[in-house]
Order: structure tokens, then sequence, then C-alpha cells
């Protein structure tokens, strides 16, 4: 007797069909490979992307497809990957080339999928030819490059100029035998030296946007007690600087404050080439930088109300403390203590 078993496959050569439909239609180069990294099927775009037709690629090795240089890496690759199969990208964090026919090597993603069968694994690759992002990319990397380079021409200039600037004015404030007006040139000279440091500090960065402000400040520092000369001598300089760093818009306002601060209390805290002790703290803590400036000196008259006073200088102050949306605090115990708080992202 013979028994005779016959099996609908109807459905299954429908499936096969519509999966082979949407290989060969697939946007992307796709290889299937077998377990021993032969290839065993491709699409139209493989053939587009790499210039062979798939007459020559089925039963060739995978690597036919990668550059010699890293044939024997792709090898030993596909046998760790086939040991722990899992769908991911291949290579992450290197730079994959595919291998044309007529040698040419092209910067490529590859996807890495699998597909389990009766025969055994299959792993199909998607392959994507990422040439013109790469060289998208490449142009943009090359502008941001000439940007930069100008941007640092343009700090370098600024700074230049400033300094010239801030010179003639010293050297017309050595040349005038009114005190008062030699002593309202030298604060110009300061504050144009002030924001001729930031932008020297600024083309010297390696982020053009932002500024090193613990260097920057110490820079400043030293350029006022050099100001000042032997009085200065006599006046020590405690400093807790957080490392932060700040943006342009913000460091100019706030290096102009501390200069105005600094400076008064180098000129009028001391009197009589009296020794003392001026601190500067500058913090970020929750959102908000806090700057403080205060000295053991004599101290400001009572009277005298800070934020509506005929001295430019605190004039200046307390304009450049509401163009950094803060606030100011006077503290008159034991000498004077200035305290400014400003956000650190100004609505």
């Amino acid at each position: 007797m013979v028994l005779s078993s016959i099996v609908d496959i109807t459905a299954r050569k429908r499936l096969e069909h519509r999966f082979r439909q949407a290989v060969e239609s697939a946007p992307n180069a796709i290889v299937m490979v077998n377990e021993s990294g032969t290839i065993l099927m491709v699409n139209a775009q493989t053939e587009t992307s790499f210039g062979y037709s798939r007459t020559e690629l089925l039963g060739q090795p995978v690597e036919v497809l990668v550059p010699e240089r890293f044939r024997g890496g792709h090898v030993a690759a596909r046998q760790a990957y086939l040991a722990d199969p899992v769908s991911r990208p291949m290579g992450e964090g290197r730079d994959l080339f595919g291998l044309r026919k007529d040698g040419s090597e092209f910067p490529v993603e590859i996807g890495l999928g699998l597909i389990d069968d009766e025969n055994g694994t299959i792993v199909l690759s998607s392959i994507v030819d990422i040439t013109e992002r790469k060289n998208a990319h490449d142009r943009l990397r090359q502008a941001l490059t000439e940007k930069e380079v100008l941007l640092k021409e343009v700090y370098h200039r600024v700074k230049n100029n400033l300094q010239v600037v801030s010179s003639l004015i010293n050297l017309q404030a050595a040349s005038v035998t009114n005190a008062e007006t030699a002593d309202l040139l030298q604060q110009s000279a300061d504050r144009i030296k002030a924001m001729a440091l930031l932008h020297e500090k600024l083309y010297q960065s390696k982020d053009l946007a932002k500024i090193d402000f613990n260097e920057y400040i110490r820079s400043l520092v030293d350029h006022l007690l050099f100001g000042y000369g032997a009085h200065a001598g006599n006046i020590g300089i405690e400093m807790a600087i957080d490392n932060v760093f700040l943006g342009v818009d913000t460091a100019i306002p706030c290096g102009l404050i501390i200069n105005e601060l600094l400076s008064n209390a180098l000129k009028h805290a001391f009197p009589g080439h009296r020794a003392g002790q001026v601190s500067i703290a500058f913090s970020l803590r929750l959102g908000e930088y806090c700057l403080t400036i205060a000295d053991d000196g004599v101290g400001l008259p009572e009277a005298l109300d800070f934020k509506n006073t005929g001295s430019l200088g605190l004039q200046l102050v307390d304009t450049l403390t509401h163009q950094l949306l803060g606030g100011m605090d006077l503290n008159r115990t034991a000498g004077t203590a200035f305290t400014l708080r400003f956000p650190e992202n100004p609505q």
C-alpha cells in the first residue's frame, strides 16, 4: 500500500514572493549571507551601490564587499557575531567602508538582522551609502573651522584696538597736570583694559562662545594691582573662584563690575598706604551666580546710597547689575562687602 501526503505550500510561496519583493524594492543595499559568510541573495540597490551584477555576487564570500585591509578582522567579527547573534548596528563607534567592483571605497552604515530557517541562521545586512551625508558633514565642519578662525581674528583685533585706546588714554593721563582729570582718564583706561582682557581670553579659549572666568578674574586682578603700584603692595588679595565659564553677553558686564568694585577698594578702602585685605569670591549654586568683593578697609560713609550716587563707577555698577537681571547687596560690617547675585540663565 502506498501512502501519499500532499501539503499545500501556496501560502508559503506567496509569503516568500512578498519577502523577495520587499527586499528587492528596499532603498538600501540588502545582502543575505549564511553562517559561513557566503552570499545567498542581494537586491537591485546592492548592484547599484557596489557595481556588481547579482550573478557575480551570489556564492561569493561577503568579504568581497569589504576593503582588503579590513577582511581579516571582518571574518573574526562575523564569527563572533554568530556566536551571540542579535539584531543591531554593525561596528558602532567605528568608520565602516564598502568596496566597489572598481576598487573604490565608500563610507557605509550597516544594520544586522537575523532570519532562522530549516537551513540554519541567515544574516541579513542592510547597507546604507552615507557618502553624501559624510561630505555634507565635512563641509559643515570646514565651515565651522573657518568661522572659528574668523571669530578668533575678530576677538584678537578687538583686543588689540582696545589696548591701543587704553594706552593712548594712559599717555594722555600722564601728560595731564590736574590730578582729578588724570584719575578720571585712568579709570576709563582701566575699563577699556578690562574689556580688552576679556577679548584676549576669548580668542585664546577653545570654546569661542564662553570664557574661563576664573582665569579672567585672576588676570584682571594682576592688571589692577600692577596699575596701583606700590600702594597695592600693602594689600593682600584672597580669591575663592569656582571654575565657571560665562558667555560673552554675561562676561562683559560682570567683568566691568569686578573692575569697578576692585578699583574702588584699592583706591579708597586703605588711605595713607595702610595695609589691608581684599577678598573676591565667585560661585554658581542652584542656577544662580554669586559674586562677592569685600575689604576690611575704612568702609563707605553711612549716608551714602550706592544705588543713587554721583559716582560714575557706582552708577555703572548699578546699570550693569540690572543688565544681568541681578541684585546687589552692601554689607558695611567690618569694612565693605558688595554681593552680586544674578541668574545663570536669565529669561
